[in-house]
């Protein structure tokens, strides 16, 4: 799952990405609106955590502009301002949740998984496909009970596959989650790494389909 992380507070941005990409997502960081608006535009994310405190615009105008664009994001609110007459006003402009600062870690995250579940009916701390199981929070994956080893990008390729299995996953969509692991990237690694997991994944009855100008994905095999 890919998330967007506005905040302009260095150090907490850079605790919360290490924190966040450690169970398992995908984490951008950005430090201004504006870039905020530029990140959304050229990429895909499942989840917003918005600081309201932001250097060049304050959070709740940015928190309208995204809703007036009306993206289908869940929007988490992380800010100092704790007044209920704030929680009220950023609800009421479309955020999901607020949470004021300071707080923990673990509460954070553990909001955030919830928020994601309520939001995406299809995540589950467990998915099977054919003869695949994939503990995403974990990083396991495993064919009928024994670990399936793989590369670390073999890894993010099927990863982000199976969280959207029977959904076609846009190459740029897996372009964005091979650089999260590695900003070194060839025009054609996305082919490369589907093409070796086709072959890997064939015999345990999943398929990796491509939808031609859209993308490719991933569905278990009529004979599972």
């Amino acid at each position: 799952m890919n998330i967007l992380l506005i905040e302009d507070d260095a150090v907490l941005a850079d605790g919360l990405m290490h924190t966040l990409s450690g169970s398992g997502y995908v984490v951008t960081v950005a430090t201004t609106g504006s870039y905020a608006q530029q990140l959304l535009t050229a990429q895909d994310f499942d989840l917003i955590v918005l600081d309201l405190g932001l250097p060049d615009m304050d959070g709740l105008e940015l928190l309208r502009k995204i809703r007036q664009r009306k993206l289908p994001l869940p929007i988490m609110i992380l800010t100092a301002r704790d007044s209920v007459n704030d929680r009220i006003t950023g609800i009421q402009q479309g955020a999901d949740d607020y949470m004021s600062k300071p707080f923990e870690l673990k509460e954070l995250e553990a909001r955030i998984h919830a928020l994601i579940r309520r939001c995406y009916g299809g995540f589950n701390d467990v998915i099977v496909l054919g003869k695949l199981t994939l503990e995403p929070r974990n990083h396991r994956l495993s064919v009928e009970g024994q670990p399936l080893a793989l590369s670390a990008r073999e890894y993010g390729v099927l990863e982000i596959l199976l969280l959207q299995a029977g959904k076609v996953v846009s190459k740029d969509r897996i372009a964005q989650r091979l650089a999260a692991d590695d900003d070194a990237l060839t025009d054609n690694a996305v082919e490369i790494y589907i093409h070796r997991l086709r072959k890997r994944l064939e015999s345990y009855g999943v398929l990796i389909r491509t939808v031609r100008g859209l993308g490719y994905l991933l569905e278990a095999s009529a004979d599972v």
